[in-house]
């Protein structure tokens, strides 16, 4: 990296930071600390919320994910436009006339205190291990890539995130997530054009397009009903939907974003204005991640995209037949290019056909490469991440965008990864002091509640940074967070339309049913019965029919 791009990375977080510290610090009451003081308007809100969900994770795993796989990831998000309209329609307004501050505060007037902290307990949870992974994802990556100390990253990016969190409040993250954001987009929509700007003279904006499509990149649509295919129109519509409306209604870190809006209206807007702009947000991401594959069509990319590759198979007895994928690589790479030279001198299906095999050969070989790589680290007994989905766009970053953009995109991905994180620290913080400790110590000391929110955050944090510190990455990051959200939402949801909408079913049998889906949805998981994404719809059903078949089974305990 060059200077210019350290100083664009320190300069943007530490104005974030700073800012976002400066701004609030001096949110004394809970209204205001937790609640945002309720004056955020409706943009403020839908970047907030958007911001929460669009970790670093996002802008790491979503375009590699698009350069093996394609569009077709955007499916997952077909449900989330659904899920705000019934959010505004259905949970806003209990909510707001509640006053309530954390989601679980409505289920101990619905319900009781211990369906109350049962539902608290399952967000901190999975919220809980969620914030470690999304400082642990960017660490993991620009520690390989840079070669930075993995340790001193998650550390460093936790401790940011802490400071104007713990300064602040809820709006602090308001605040910041503004700024984020901003820097966000700017970033993405600069490495599109660059990228773009970067393809041979000869190949337009639409050729780069068609070469994605015949490569089956721009296949978006799969209304495929096999349901070992995680990713089709409806798994989207339906899993993506309950997941979605788990995600922005029942968990704090997203109900905490609307909660600080100023009145019913800008709350609605807020939600409705991420739910029209984070599909076309995420299409545009995935789309980054295909033109990034069109890029490497004409240049060529690594055998394979983690760093550590070159080290690891070096030291192993691999490296002869590596050197042999690797030169059968640069052969392909060069029949591809005299491919495309003949198909734009005299475009005709045959030469499709051929450039269609020759990805496909490109494929195979980097498989073949990616065995080897972990019969090497087999044989070397170190960890390594075969998957290298997560590295593709942070390599395309550093090897290939001038200087001063690196900068910037670097921190895009750092300040998603502030902005997620400091919003999950923001909500664990308020439901372990409002829903857990200050229903067993109950007080009505505004100042007490406020400080011990504020030392909430700091244990959390330092949580988070130690799941950090021991997490494994598994498969890819984007897919990682999702099961594991989808593993716990389903549940929670059932418990909040049963609340909702069948009001003779009493505590006991929503607590049984519960505890019991939980561990039913977790054997599920484990056996991979079925794709994550329906484990929402799994989790929702299932603890509303048995509270319903217990409430009508079981008699109420007589009072």
């Amino acid at each position: 990296m060059a200077v210019i791009d350290w100083i664009v990375l320190a300069g943007t977080l530490l104005f974030i930071v700073t800012y976002g510290a400066w701004r609030t610090h001096e949110s004394r009451s809970v209204k205001d600390y937790v609640g945002g003081g309720q004056k955020a308007s409706w943009w403020t809100i839908g970047l907030s919320v958007m911001a929460t969900q669009a970790s670093a994770i996002t802008f790491l795993s979503t375009p590699g994910q698009a350069f093996h796989d394609g569009m077709g990831f955007v499916q997952f998000y077909f449900g989330l436009p659904i899920a705000m309209v019934i959010i505004c329609v259905v949970f806003i307004p209990i909510y707001r006339r509640l006053n309530v501050y954390t989601a679980y505060e409505y289920l101990e007037s619905r319900f009781d205190i211990r369906v109350r902290k049962l539902t608290a307990l399952l967000f901190l949870t999975q919220r809980g291990l969620s914030a470690g992974i999304t400082i642990f994802a960017p660490s993991i990556i620009l520690s390989a890539v840079l070669g930075w100390n993995l340790n001193a990253l998650n550390v460093i990016i936790g401790c940011l995130v802490v400071i104007y969190t713990v300064s602040g409040g809820t709006k602090a993250v308001n605040v910041t997530q503004k700024q984020q954001m901003g820097v966000i987009f700017t970033g993405m929509v600069l490495a599109l054009f660059y990228i773009v700007n970067a393809l041979p003279e000869s190949i337009s904006f639409a050729d780069a397009i068609n070469i994605a499509g015949v490569s089956g990149k721009m296949e978006v649509l799969n209304f495929s009903f096999d349901l070992t295919n995680r990713y089709t129109i409806w798994s989207g519509l339906i899993g993506g939907t309950f997941l979605a409306l788990s995600y922005f209604g029942t968990d704090q870190s997203q109900v905490q974003r609307y909660l600080s809006g100023k009145s019913i209206r800008e709350m609605r807007l807020g939600l409705l204005f991420n739910g029209l702009l984070k599909v076309p947000m995420q299409f545009f991401i995935l789309f980054v991640g295909v033109m990034v594959f069109v890029f490497y069509q004409f240049n060529r990319a690594p055998l394979h995209f983690n760093p550590q590759s070159t080290e690891l198979i070096e030291n192993s007895e691999y490296q002869e037949s590596y050197q042999t994928l690797n030169e059968f690589a640069a052969k392909n790479f060069d029949d591809r290019l005299a491919l495309y030279e003949a198909y734009e001198n005299a475009p005709s299906d045959v030469l499709l056909n051929h450039i269609a095999e020759n990805q496909k050969a490109e494929y195979t070989n980097r498989e073949e490469a990616r065995l080897l790589l972990i019969e090497a680290a087999s044989q070397n007994k170190v960890s390594f991440e075969s998957n290298d989905k997560d590295y593709v766009f942070i390599n395309f970053i550093l090897d290939n965008l001038p200087r001063g953009l690196i900068g910037l995109l670097l921190a895009v991905i750092l300040s998603a990864a502030m902005s997620s994180t400091a919003s999950e620290l923001n909500a664990l913080a308020a439901t372990t002091t409002l829903d857990i400790y200050n229903t067993a110590y109950p007080t009505d000391s505004e100042e007490k509640l406020v400080k011990t929110t504020k030392i909430f955050t700091v244990i959390w944090g330092l949580i988070a940074i130690s799941v950090a510190c021991l997490a494994y990455l598994a498969d890819n990051l984007i897919q990682l967070v999702n099961i594991i959200g989808s593993i716990f939402y389903g549940n929670v949801l059932g418990i909040f339309l049963l609340a909702f909408f069948i009001k003779w079913v009493g505590a006991r049998a929503v607590l049984i049913a519960a505890l019991i889906t939980q561990i039913a949805v977790i054997i599920v998981f484990r056996l991979d019965w079925m794709p994550y994404l329906w484990l929402n719809l799994l989790g929702c059903g299932l603890v509303m029919l048995l509270a319903i078949g217990i409430q009508t089974v079981v008699p109420p305990k007589k009072a």
